[in-house]
């Protein structure tokens, strides 16, 4: 079975500003200034060993992160596409609205749905039709398959239960020692997928309507085909007989030019030898079928 593609979407501040907070929860206030992603796993983390078909990223890039993008692009051909932070005035707040940008021009660009993955914990703006929720909602309206990678503890609760809900929710929480390592202190550990919970597209709206239209169609066609098939088999019909207005019987759907049955016995005019009378001594003005000779 072919494996769908991924369109990832990053919100990379959001995510190390909440892998600080987890590190220091975890390994204490030093950890929370040494703590850094592992962010080459991260992406296995998020593909889940399908193909990426396009990436965007937004936030703080570090040159360490930017490296892992350049191998990425290297091995799969896909250039993503990364804006820093400040490089559009509005500051983080531009940046989450460049990337909801992304998120629906995804839904337009590709008719056949795919798998979305948002790397966030920002819900806000959800109240008001806005923001990385909404967005997502709309994608699985059109037959994506959506999942939300985040932090348990910094991602909104609406967000995390309507993610596993509808698609699936996947808490870095459960693969902390592996996307984050200490820089000068503890390495990451190898990540183990085994439970790393999917979603999958399905079938789009438009697909539907696409697919029911065929159906009934192909169900048209069937009919006539079959009332074909009868009209074929069906003996040819043979003329009936029914009374004649004029006594006698005649056939229906008989030719014009064929011969029937007299339905009355036809009577024999005699010859008219006169002006006034026929042979027989009948005067012919009393016969209903006379005509006056021309003289």
């Amino acid at each position: 079975m072919t494996m769908p593609n991924v369109q990832l979407f990053v919100d990379n501040s959001n995510i190390f500003i909440s892998a600080k907070d987890e590190a220091f929860r975890r390994e204490g206030r030093p950890a929370r200034d040494q703590v850094r992603l592992q962010f080459e796993l991260l992406l296995q983390l998020a593909l889940a060993g399908r193909p990426l078909a396009n990436a965007f990223v937004v936030g703080s890039i570090p040159p360490e992160q930017r490296a892992v993008w350049e191998r990425l692009e290297a091995a799969t051909g896909v250039r993503p596409e990364l804006y820093e932070r400040g490089q559009f005035s509005g500051g983080e707040q531009g940046l989450d609205q460049c990337l909801q940008v992304h998120m629906l021009r995804a839904i337009s660009d590709n008719p056949v749905p795919q798998v979305a993955v948002l790397m966030t914990g920002d819900g806000a703006g959800y109240d008001d039709g806005v923001g990385f929720h909404a967005d997502m909602e709309r994608m699985h309206g059109a037959g994506w398959g959506i999942e939300v990678v985040s932090w348990q503890r910094h991602c909104r609760q609406v967000l995390r239960e309507w993610a596993t809900a509808n698609g699936a929710f996947v808490p870095l929480d459960d693969y902390y020692e592996s996307v984050t390592f200490l820089e000068g202190g503890r390495r990451s550990k190898p990540l183990d997928l085994s439970r790393r919970p999917v979603s999958a597209p399905r079938i789009s709206p438009a697909q539907q309507a696409e697919l029911r239209a065929k159906t009934e169609a192909e169900a048209k066609i069937q009919a006539l085909q079959e009332e074909l098939e009868a009209l074929k088999a069906k003996p040819p019909r043979r003329p009936e007989a029914r009374p004649s207005t004029k006594g006698g019987w005649a056939e229906v759907g008989r030719r014009p030019n064929q011969a029937l049955e007299p339905s009355a016995p036809l009577r024999m005019r005699a010859p008219l030898v006169s002006r006034d009378r026929w042979a027989d001594g009948r005067n012919f003005a009393e016969d209903g079928n006379w005509r006056r000779l021309q003289p």
